[in-house]
């Protein structure tokens, strides 16, 4: 018999993309899966300490599917959904609670299993806590095959190699500055110089209008396909991923950095100045370590081969099937 396995989503993008990367590393033939998708109220902004073991935080329509039969396995995918995975624990005891990112203090010792970035080692140690580098995502082989056949006729007519640039922005109220965009600008002018080809560019809302412009300056003369924050087509990235030769992405989230890094491709980081955070910059020295990406800036950049790709999804699949 199946074992039944609930996964909180949270609303955030990341934390669900990573989410559905384990949901689609389990085996299938061991698990039935169901998704809750949670919707929140102002008092999810309070601290876990005060929400505990409850579902205090959730609307009234999210509360309502949390209710018995619980399941064998729950994951938890952020600080906001803990509360809920350990009030299910509070009522079903046997219940087995992954919980993805480290959950804080309060609570640790409820869960089974916990997934910690090694980025993050430094925050308070439990046995339960297995350390990860980056994060699991949903880039897998067959993920790219499905991509490239809908995408690859939209990029045939660019000269190739075809370099995706994929562009963060703003984090922690550190601004993506004009300075970083023009550096940036002028890094793809080198890559340009370099290998050739073209780019197949998209930005986000964190890039920021005038961090956006200063790029596209720099870049106009370069063969490219472009999707721009605001776009109402859509949204390219699969397609990026699976056609392009190389990767461009910039530092500022670990997401899209193991996203790259799953497709086995040449990945080259943007790191900038004065804008990374200490745990950002921890996370991308490991992706340097382990010859998954290189600076974009260092001088052997252009002909990096990675000797790894990351995805952690199946490493934690694995561990939940264990238990």
């Amino acid at each position: 018999m199946k074992k039944k396995f609930w996964s909180l989503m949270d609303n955030r993008r990341g934390s669900v993309g990573q989410a559905l990367g384990i949901i689609n590393a389990l085996n299938e033939d061991l698990f039935e899966i169901e998704e809750k998708n949670l919707e929140y109220t102002k008092f999810a902004g309070l601290p876990n300490w005060i929400r505990c073991r409850s579902l205090l935080g959730l609307t009234k329509q999210s509360a309502e599917q949390i209710n018995p039969p619980f399941p064998d396995y729950v994951l938890s995918i952020s600080r906001r959904t803990v509360p809920v995975a350990r009030y299910i624990k509070k009522h079903s005891p046997k219940t087995k609670l992954i919980q993805l990112m480290h959950p804080g203090k309060t609570g640790l010792k409820d869960f089974d299993l916990v997934i910690v970035p090694e980025h993050d080692k430094n925050k308070t140690q439990s046995n339960n806590i297995h350390y990860i580098i980056g994060c699991p995502h949903r880039i897998t082989p067959e993920f790219l095959k499905k991509e490239y056949e809908k995408w690859n006729a939209s990029f045939s007519n660019l000269p190739k190699p075809l370099t995706a640039v994929i562009i963060g922005g703003a984090i922690k109220n550190k601004p993506f500055s004009a300075e970083n965009a023009l550096a940036l600008g002028q890094a793809l002018k080198t890559l340009k110089e370099n290998i050739g080809g073209s780019l197949l560019i998209t930005t986000s809302r964190r890039t920021g209008e005038k961090a956006q412009k200063i790029i596209m300056e720099q870049i106009k003369d370069i063969p490219q396909y472009t999707f721009l924050w605001g776009d109402k087509s859509e949204n390219p990235y699969g397609g990026y991923l699976a056609c392009a030769d190389n990767l461009v992405v910039t530092g500022d989230s670990v997401s899209m950095c193991c996203e790259a890094s799953g497709t086995d491709k040449p990945l080259w980081i943007f790191t900038g100045k004065n804008w990374l955070t200490k745990k950002h910059l921890r996370f991308i020295s490991s992706l340097y370590e382990a010859k998954c990406a290189i600076s974009l800036e260092d001088e052997k950049a252009f002909s990096f081969v990675p000797q790894k790709s990351l995805n952690a999804a199946k490493e934690i699949a694995e561990l939940i099937e264990k238990l």
